[in-house]
């Protein structure tokens, strides 16, 4: 099962205000474990970043105005994701901004229906509780130590890593082991397998078949169907006995 973990990184919050994407980042999972595969690339919005958005992620206008356009990546981008499913924090958020530049280029937009939200999934798992990257990534003890600002490619890394958590834990692996690793477990799992056994009896001594006959013999109904030796008819009156 393929999916695609994404995000973005924006001039500000609302595309039909004049806003772009400056960045997008991309990590395949197969069964919810990363390949190693990753699409990133930062984008020049073709307007200046206002300073509050810089300073979310550390893309300046000047940084950017040498990058390639939506239009000259856009092709590279499908193709990555295909028709995968998306998996995405705040889903709308990113969709909004990449449908609008998809319009723009003549591109049909991506559906919601092939996107999985991992918003409402903490807080229907949480809730009550701070449910952003940050918080999601402490609670899942996932080192942030690398995360000065906020990055397309850095985020959907660490998302990945905390939908394997939402999805039930890191039992997985998470893909971290490496091919040699894999090999060498399967050998070892192979080389253990159980040798075939010859049959063995244990049957029981005579002492333990009297003692098990005396206590079944005081059972009403026992399960074992041993029933006391029968004891010889009493001779009547007269009769001599054989």
């Amino acid at each position: 099962m393929r999916e695609i973990v994404l995000d973005t990184e924006t001039t500000g919050f609302e595309p039909s205000e004049g806003h772009r994407l400056v960045e997008i980042g991309c990590v395949e999972l197969e069964n919810h474990l990363p390949t190693g595969l990753t699409f990133h690339t930062h984008l020049n919005p073709q307007r200046d970043v206002p300073p509050d958005a810089a300073r979310i992620h550390g893309l300046t206008t000047e940084f950017l105005k040498d990058k390639p356009l939506f239009t000259e990546k856009v092709g590279e981008f499908l193709d990555f994701i295909g028709d995968s499913t998306l998996v995405i924090h705040n889903a709308e958020f990113d969709v909004n901004f990449l449908n609008h530049e998809l319009k723009a280029a003549g591109f049909p937009k991506l559906s919601m229906t092939r996107v999985i939200d991992t918003l409402p999934m903490a807080r229907q798992k949480y809730p009550g509780q701070p449910a952003n990257l940050d918080a999601l990534c402490r609670r899942f003890k996932i080192d942030l130590e690398a995360r000065k600002y906020h990055g397309a490619l850095l985020d959907s890394q660490l998302l990945a890593e905390v939908y394997l958590e939402l999805m039930g834990g890191r039992q997985h692996g998470l893909g971290l082991a490496s091919e040699a690793a894999i090999a060498g477990s399967a050998q070892l799992n192979a080389s253990i397998r159980r040798q075939k056994r010859a049959h063995r009896e244990f049957p029981a001594s005579e002492a333990e078949i009297t003692a098990h006959t005396a206590f079944a013999e005081k059972l009403k109904n026992n399960l074992w169907g041993i029933k006391p030796p029968e004891k010889p008819p009493e001779a009547k009156a007269g009769e001599k006995k054989a």
